[in-house]
């Protein structure tokens, strides 16, 4: 009898963008507009009518911005049994990324009843972060933060690199250690919409001694903290594939939802005209997506990737990194993969290769012994952190 071969599920995700309005002025911003519309309930339901013969798998929504939370309680309030209710099919599961300052008890408890994980933003101590961030961000984003907690929610931290902050590394890490916190990090990139685009901007190589540092720190501290960064890193060493974002082929995959219910690849695009694939409303189809303008522009990144990195041990899970990085400085012409490209190299192969020598230690080789910590010649060991993350 021949086995009738079941159609495997590929998870899509969808950003909603409720404003591309932001309260803070973060140094180095490159997603916010003064004066952004606010999404309406009507753009909300057109995206339930669009998704719901769109597609059968599981999806993502992620509210972000912009600062999501401007939108207010009553529309979290409205939206989110309309997604849910709707589009049970889906499987639906949320996020939401804020600066926690617009979080008041109402919202809390909406959010709370969907249980939707938050990620906020914190660049290190008070001092350094709202030298970044604006004067007060660190005190209002606590406030929210405590807020959240009251309310059962979970948050966390990410901390934007930048070429200033990244001098202050170890004060950057043993605060987020000292208090708690998971790490993740992002290098700043140059800003679109700034004068001065490259002031802020961590430079590729800057980012891969900075992520080699972070995977001593860690593994030094591993029953301490969580770098989720290098968590990412080590997974996609470990599996031949990648497991975020930054190094999946994420087009026709990944969607965001613009203020106006215009449809972009992901939103990181939002608010850029030549990036709009279509329109909630139009309740376009997958195909017609991918035969846009910007979805033959992110197929044609994948082709490059394909040909330019082919004699890469890395391409499997890394994928050129990621697209936005690579052709929006670039007015969308493809000159080149993420400038990224480099520290991603650079932290694969630092794992790959004690990996690999804390392999052969443990075969009796001659190399060092397998979850070996720093002492005499010695460096931190990968094997433990695989271990950790197999039990987790």
């Amino acid at each position: 009898m021949m086995r009738q071969k079941l159609k495997q599920k590929r998870p899509f995700h969808v950003m909603i963008i409720p404003t591309l309005g932001c309260p803070s002025k973060c140094a180095y911003c490159w997603s916010s507009e003064v004066d952004s519309p606010v999404m309406s309930i009507e753009t909300v339901k057109d995206t339930v009518a669009w998704l719901k013969d769109f597609r059968s798998d599981p999806v993502t929504f992620t509210f972000h911005g912009g600062e999501p939370l401007l939108a207010g309680a009553d529309f979290y309030r409205q939206a989110l049994p309309l997604l849910t209710g709707e589009l049970t099919h889906l499987e639906p599961n949320f996020a939401l990324q804020t600066n926690l300052w617009k979080l008041t008890p109402e919202l809390a408890d909406v959010l709370a009843q969907y249980q939707i994980p938050i990620g906020s933003s914190l660049d290190g101590p008070q001092e350094l972060n709202d030298l970044q961030r604006s004067e007060g961000y660190y005190e209002k984003t606590m406030r929210g933060y405590e807020l959240a907690k009251e309310h059962g929610l979970q948050v966390q931290f990410i901390c934007t690199f930048t070429s200033h902050s990244v001098q202050f590394k170890e004060d950057i890490f043993n605060f987020f250690l000292e208090n708690g916190l998971t790490l993740k990090l992002h290098p700043a990139l140059p800003s679109l919409r700034s004068n001065e685009p490259d002031k802020w901007a961590l430079s590729p190589e800057k980012y891969g001694e900075l992520l080699v540092y972070l995977l001593d720190k860690y593994l030094e501290n591993m029953n301490l903290i969580e770098v989720r960064n290098i968590n990412d890193y080590c997974r996609c060493v470990f599996t031949g594939r990648g497991t975020v974002c930054t190094f999946v082929d994420c087009m026709e995959n990944t969607f965001a939802v613009g203020p106006d219910g215009s449809i972009y690849p992901c939103y990181r695009f939002v608010g850029m005209p030549e990036y709009v694939m279509g329109h909630v409303r139009d309740r376009p189809s997958q195909k017609e997506l991918a035969e846009s303008g910007p979805g033959v522009r992110m197929r044609a990144f994948k082709e490059y990737v394909d040909i330019e990195c082919k004699g890469c041990k890395h391409i499997r899970y890394c994928r050129g990194g990621c697209p936005y990085n690579a052709i929006a400085p670039t007015n969308g012409e493809i000159k080149g993969v993420d400038p990224h490209c480099i520290a991603y190299q650079r932290i694969f192969d630092e794992i790959a290769e004690r990996f690999n020598q804390e392999m052969m230690g443990s075969l009796g080789l001659g190399m060092i012994d397998p979850g070996s910590q720093k002492g005499n010649n010695s460096r931190p060991g990968i094997m433990s952190l695989m271990q950790k993350m197999i039990a987790k």
